[in-house]
């Protein structure tokens, strides 16, 4: 017998015993109801078949019966209805806002279905919680550092300790620069939630189009105190074109840059790399810099919420120490997801190498 039947013959087995289902009383509780009926009414019928066959009075048998009936609905209606007592306690647990309790899932039947579905609810809710309470601790944590910082130069200038300078001025305004960094990703997270950001798809070159995006990263407020840094550009061939987002595109280019420059050692070089995609019409762009690299064990976790790299100081966005809310590289994404494209990270003798291809 080949594999192909094997399967097939599984295949029909499973069609059997799903069929089979309303009729299983592990598995259905309408038939573990059938059955506590069908018990009461064969064990009602013995007793009385053996008062007949018998001297005993049909009073004595019709108090066993009823007796016998009462504990067998009791054991069957207490193993129904326990799952619904855990549940009770679980929702009032997370009610007051533990969502680590779960259901008991050892059932095959309806309970044991919700239980698994009622579980999932949970570590959905337990999740949402945690970035929620993770959102708040890293936007009040980089709001107060700029504003920290603008206060104190503010103040400096009102009580005549400095004068209001160009020196001065720009400090403030890198500050301000800060704030609106942040702003932006807030509104890239909420964009990301509502799910409601259409494509505006259309054919540009890409050469120019990230020559432009590494001129603002160099000038613009991006890898801010990283002048040493180098930004290079590879494109090939030079004609090479892309239909995508300019916008949605250019969100997820800012920043992978930035991030790479962040993770530069002093006098390093950030080099971006585009090529043609396996698709026609593809694109395949990589970000490479010379920084320590990320841990092949949390590449998996670079691109998820938050993650600023506190295990190994690496990775995440800004790193542990570099500051930043550790959205830039899910908003980044986020964008490629848009497209139907994909990211990731790519093995690299040096450094990191981030890759994202967009479909044709």
């Amino acid at each position: 017998m080949t594999a192909a039947d094997g399967g097939a013959e599984a295949g029909f087995w499973r069609r059997v015993w799903d069929a089979l289902r309303p009729l299983d009383p592990l598995r259905s509780v309408n038939a573990a109801l059938g059955a506590l009926v069908i018990g009461s009414v064969v064990i009602a019928t013995g007793l009385v078949w053996v008062a007949i066959r018998s001297s005993t009075e049909v009073r004595l048998i019709t108090v066993f019966s009823l007796i016998a009936s009462l504990l067998i609905t009791q054991f069957v209606g207490q193993r129904l209805t326990s799952p619904l007592v855990q549940m009770t306690a679980v929702t009032r647990a997370m009610a007051h806002g533990d969502y680590t309790a779960r259901l008991a899932t050892r059932r095959r039947d309806e309970f044991g279905e919700l239980a698994q579905t009622f579980n999932r609810m949970a570590a959905d809710l337990q999740s949402v919680d945690r970035h929620r309470k993770e959102l708040v601790a890293n936007v009040s944590h980089e709001l107060r550092t700029p504003i920290a910082a603008l206060r104190a130069v503010l103040e400096n200038v009102v009580d005549g300790v400095s004068e209001a300078d160009p020196d001065t001025m720009r400090t403030a305004l890198r500050q301000t620069e800060r704030l609106g960094r942040l702003v932006e990703q807030l509104l890239d997270l909420s964009r990301i939630d509502s799910g409601v950001v259409p494509l505006r798809l259309r054919r540009f070159a890409v050469e120019p189009y990230l020559a432009g995006v590494l001129k603002e990263a160099h000038f613009g407020p991006g890898p801010r105190g990283r002048g040493d840094v180098r930004l290079q550009l590879d494109v090939w061939p030079p004609e090479l074109v892309v239909r995508a987002d300019a916008e949605r595109l250019h969100q997820a280019m800012a920043n992978l840059i930035d991030n790479a420059v962040k993770h530069s050692p002093p006098g390093g070089r950030v080099t971006v790399r585009a090529r043609s995609g396996t698709e026609a019409g593809g694109l395949e762009v990589e970000v490479l810099d010379e920084g320590p690299g990320i841990p092949a064990a949390e590449r998996h976790r670079v691109f998820e919420r938050f993650n600023r790299g506190r295990e190994s100081g690496a990775l995440g966005d800004h790193g542990a120490d570099g500051g930043g809310t550790g959205l830039g590289l899910a908003i980044a994404r986020w964008a490629v997801d848009l497209h139907g494209g994909r990211i990731g990270v790519a093995e690299s003798p040096r450094g990191c190498r981030i890759r994202l291809t967009l479909p044709g």
